[in-house]
């Protein structure tokens, strides 16, 4: 196979590192533009550059992919199949059609559930017990290409975006070298999607990350488990925003209003909810480190009767 790879972000490193350890053929790397990064807001490389570069593969950076000169230089590289894994930027229909075997992309849900930007988060933030890894060949809409494989992944109580965004690229890579030689063979047939049974994951935005007390403390906890590591989830004590990075839900039962401290020990800050309670296990003060909450209580005390809001 000739093969070109388009991604950026962390979560496209597996499958590139289990493309190049395979041996396939890479024609091209491409990623996003060199960004402002860190408190000097220097450019840097995306992750995807930096493991292309170290094994010594051409890499290309265009601003956007709609140019005549991006098309005829894709046209150039006589590709069997371009891989595509949280790449960033739109593929137009040109350029979708120019591979022998077309576009496939590596997407984290079980399509046509979660199309869009932030199908982890949001996976999470619902409450859903699973997710999965769907292999799928490209179309102009929006994660809405027929499937050519799908593996599924139980979302455990304790995992967050962070934990099943690892596991969830692992998988994505191991499932994309086993099913690309034989897709290209004609060996898999692709399923169109159930179109009246997709749901989306629009881009999270930092707003979405204060809590709002009076919510049940389940959903609470799965808007934890679903920002972390970012936006990451905050409320404010006084003046001071907290940010709230591990919680579990408590049995400890207090008056209202929604957002009072019924206790705060070592095993964590109790705080009231629309339903139930939620249990605080780390912490974060601006400008701080997160911390377990026995170690941010000697810091900063959090009192029975305060109230978060």
């Amino acid at each position: 196979m000739r093969v070109a790879f388009a991604g950026t972000p962390q979560f496209a490193v597996p499958t590139l590192k289990a493309l190049v350890d395979a041996g396939v053929s890479l024609a091209a790397v491409f990623t996003q533009p060199d960004r402002p990064a860190g408190r000097g807001r220097r450019l840097a490389a995306s992750p995807i550059k930096r493991l292309a570069e170290k094994h010594g593969l051409t890499v290309l950076q265009p601003v956007s992919l709609r140019e005549d000169v991006v098309i005829s230089t894709v046209n150039d590289l006589s590709l069997d199949v371009m891989v595509v894994v949280a790449y960033g930027l739109i593929l137009p229909a040109p350029l979708l059609a120019l591979p022998a075997f077309g576009c496939v992309n590596v997407h984290a849900s079980l399509l046509p559930k979660w199309r869009g930007a932030a199908p982890i988060a949001r996976a999470i933030q619902a409450g859903d017990c699973n997710t999965g890894v769907t292999i799928m060949k490209m179309d102009s809409g929006l994660d809405s290409g027929p499937i050519i494989a799908a593996r599924e992944v139980a979302i455990g109580e304790r995992d967050n975006a962070a934990t099943m965004h690892d596991k969830l690229a692992e998988i994505g890579a191991d499932l994309l070298l086993k099913v690309l030689p034989r897709y290209v063979k004609g060996e898999i047939p692709c399923i169109e999607q159930d179109h009246a049974a997709a749901t989306y994951a629009p881009k999270i935005i930092k707003e979405e990350a204060r809590i709002e007390w009076d919510r049940p403390a389940s959903e609470i906890l799965n808007q934890v488990r679903a920002f972390n590591p970012w936006p990451v989830t905050f409320t404010f004590h006084g003046g001071e925003r907290i940010r709230i990075l591990d919680a579990c839900t408590s049995t400890a039962a207090g008056p209202p209003p929604a957002g009072s401290i019924v206790k705060a020990d070592r095993e964590g800050v109790h705080v009231t909810c629309g339903e139930q309670s939620l249990c605080l296990m780390q912490l974060q003060r601006d400008g701080g480190k997160p911390l377990p909450a026995a170690e941010f209580l000697n810091g900063y005390p959090l009192r029975e009767g305060d109230r978060l809001n």
